[in-house]
């Protein structure tokens, strides 16, 4: 079988701007904007700051574009800068993981398992966001890096500066506070 080489469908644009191409920024902050958005809102959970921080990357993202090596997607690349930029803005806000003695234990039963139609569906996933959103930042973080965003905890360990079994103890304690949260909300 023969070996093929990555080729990211966006280069074209991105040699663009390394020319200083203004249309060309344009549309890599269109077809980005939004999706580096909801990443750095899943992790700061403050709005204000997710546009702040959207703002920055992008500036940054075209700023260093010379660093871009295209040896994976523009986008990954883009999303790596979001989500440090995101974490920093945490740490400026005295990021902290939450102490093992603030850990609920609860047990309940679970989840029914039922049809529903798409308005409760909708209502429930937004249900979900806002109880993730009421997440102590360590464990929302965590639980975003790691169920959202895809990194596994020893990529997590080095993103925050932890160790990975820090990052498996506060997602297991993420997920714990996340359904006592939906339990509190009614799901």
């Amino acid at each position: 079988m023969e070996a093929f080489a990555y080729t990211d469908i966006n280069a074209p644009l991105v040699e663009r701007c390394r020319l200083g191409d203004r249309r060309a920024q344009a549309e890599i902050y269109k077809r980005y904007a939004k999706a580096m958005f909801n990443a750095s809102l899943r992790i700061t959970g403050d709005y204000a700051e997710a546009e702040d921080v959207l703002q920055e990357s992008f500036l940054s993202a075209f700023r260093e574009l010379h660093s871009y090596k295209g040896d994976s997607s523009f986008g990954s690349w883009l999303k790596r800068i979001v989500i440090n930029k995101s974490i920093n803005c945490l740490r400026n806000r005295r990021l902290q993981l939450v102490p093992l003695a603030d850990q609920h234990d609860s047990a309940g039963p679970e989840a029914e398992s039922g049809e529903f139609d798409s308005e409760e569906l909708g209502w429930r996933a937004d249900v979900v966001r806002r109880c993730v959103q009421e997440l102590p930042d360590g464990y929302r973080v965590v639980l975003s890096l790691y169920l959202l965003e895809g990194y596994d905890h020893a990529e997590i360990a080095g993103i925050l500066n932890i160790t990975e079994s820090t990052s498996k103890s506060q997602y297991s304690r993420a997920r714990k506070k996340l359904l006592e949260l939906a339990r509190q909300h009614g799901l």
